[in-house]
């Protein structure tokens, strides 16, 4: 099974795994405390579940509706604002009754378990795959640039040195992005023609690279020759001598490189070219037709020189959470962008379609495990906001109780509630909206 399919598969999969955590890490401090714990689902239920069982004193279950799960806790005021109970007086093994230190740990368990999985989840993909990667020098002709790449000011060949202060030693065009869009990088350093020259980063690139029009712009990339994979049948360059494994280093006496080929060709219908390619460490040339399409009937593979960098159990912990900090980290940062109206929310924003889209149309385990550390942090990221209905809300009325020795009363945190439960059924149904509508504008 491939594409549109096992992307959805791998969406679900990955979200009922991190619901299931979150929740378990309300739970648990639930019980620990002795705190009823009525409910427990996967996916919301209105009206009716696709199952439940009870054990004890809680309802599990799986509901029909995939926009996350719960917990529902005994005497907490919450999403599903069953405040009936609420007005009896508190019982022992109600969240209400609980000291509110034990009420802080029930409510940052389950941010507190994303976080945590998101960073070994890292680490399980650096201690199995390691990390693959191409340095620089391995790019000895330079950068190719699409559309966006020129509009920056980077130009084909191109040697990038520095983004910012920061030395360009992984070719890597989203570090590139990340650089100038989060980071604030001022200049772009490149070797240009033998000269080293910074291209100065305007703030309008910043709206340029952040587009989610350009998302999936590739920006930059690696100048490198190409060499023959396979033929097509009745392919002119098959037909002329050439084998696979070949290399090809010019058309025409005009160095090629991977970006260059097929585009020159098009330009070369039916007409005859010399194509110069390594061999055994000799050079040869041979000339031949082009088809009517302007194809020579090859495909090719770029000549890369990528490295993988291994690490043993105790490299990968520590390097998974370093790599899981740097995320969160970014996540800050593009959030003061957004602030400062550098980085527009719009253009930032996605539903459950841009979700999907980060997985790949087929199944591979180690983009599946990596995706799900990041939307692990995400989810723990996002839901730790200081916005009532979400986990960090009911954090921050802790907080205020803690320093205060005030407790907030049922009726302002219900209210509250419901207000935050409004904005962000209104926030999903925005960001959904963005999916259709970038869908319509294809």
């Amino acid at each position: 099974m491939t594409g549109i399919p096992i992307m959805i598969i791998q969406l679900i999969l990955s979200l009922s795994f991190l619901v299931i955590i979150h929740e378990c890490g309300h739970f648990f401090p639930a019980k620990w405390f002795k705190t009823r714990v009525e409910k427990f689902y996967l996916f919301f239920d209105p009206w009716f579940s696709l199952f439940r069982t009870k054990k004890g004193d809680t309802e599990y279950g799986i509901g029909w509706l995939p926009l996350g799960g719960y917990v529902k806790i005994a005497g907490m005021v919450d999403e599903s604002f069953d405040t009936e109970k609420l007005k009896e007086e508190p019982k022992p093994w109600e969240f209400r009754s609980k000291p509110a230190w034990q009420r802080l740990i029930i409510m940052l368990g389950g941010v507190t378990v994303n976080f945590i999985a998101g960073f070994l989840l890292f680490a399980l993909v650096l201690g199995i795959w390691g990390e693959e990667y191409l340095p620089s020098r391995s790019v000895p002709n330079g950068i190719f640039t699409d559309s966006l790449g020129r509009v920056i000011g980077l130009k084909d060949g191109d040697k990038i040195l520095k983004v910012g202060a920061v030395d360009f030693d992984i070719f890597d065009h989203r570090m590139l992005r990340r650089e100038v869009v989060i980071n604030g990088a001022k200049t772009i350093t490149v070797e240009r023609d033998g000269q080293v020259i910074d291209l100065p980063m305007e703030d309008r690139f910043i709206h340029d690279l952040s587009s989610n029009k350009n998302k999936n712009s590739t920006l930059i990339g690696p100048r490198v020759p190409v060499k023959i994979d396979r033929f097509s049948e009745s392919s002119p360059a098959q037909a002329a001598g050439l084998a696979v494994g070949d290399e090809i280093v010019s058309l025409n006496g005009t160095p090629m490189f991977i970006n260059d080929l097929t585009k020159t060709l098009r330009q070369l219908k039916d007409s005859s070219v010399t194509l110069v390619i390594k061999r055994g460490g000799q050079e040869l040339p041979f000339t031949f037709k082009t088809s009517a399409e302007g194809t020579i009937g090859a495909y090719t593979l770029p000549v890369l020189s990528v490295e993988r960098k291994k690490y043993g159990f105790m490299e990968s912990i520590p390097a998974g959470i370093n790599k899981g900090l740097g995320f969160l980290s970014d996540q800050i940062k593009a959030f003061g962008q957004m602030f400062k109206g550098k980085i527009k929310a719009s253009e930032s924003l996605g539903g459950f379609a841009s979700i999907t889209s980060l997985f790949p149309d087929t199944w591979s385990w180690e983009d599946f495990i990596r995706i799900t550390a990041i939307l692990s942090l995400i989810l723990g990221f996002m839901n730790l906001l200081p916005i009532p209905g979400l986990d960090g809300g009911h954090v921050v009325f802790l907080l205020f109780e803690l320093v205060t020795g005030k407790k907030l009363s049922d009726k302002f945190i219900e209210k509250a509630t419901l207000v935050g439960f409004i904005l962000l059924i209104a926030l999903m149904i925005y960001a959904n909206g963005l999916d259709v509508f970038r869908f319509l504008k294809k």
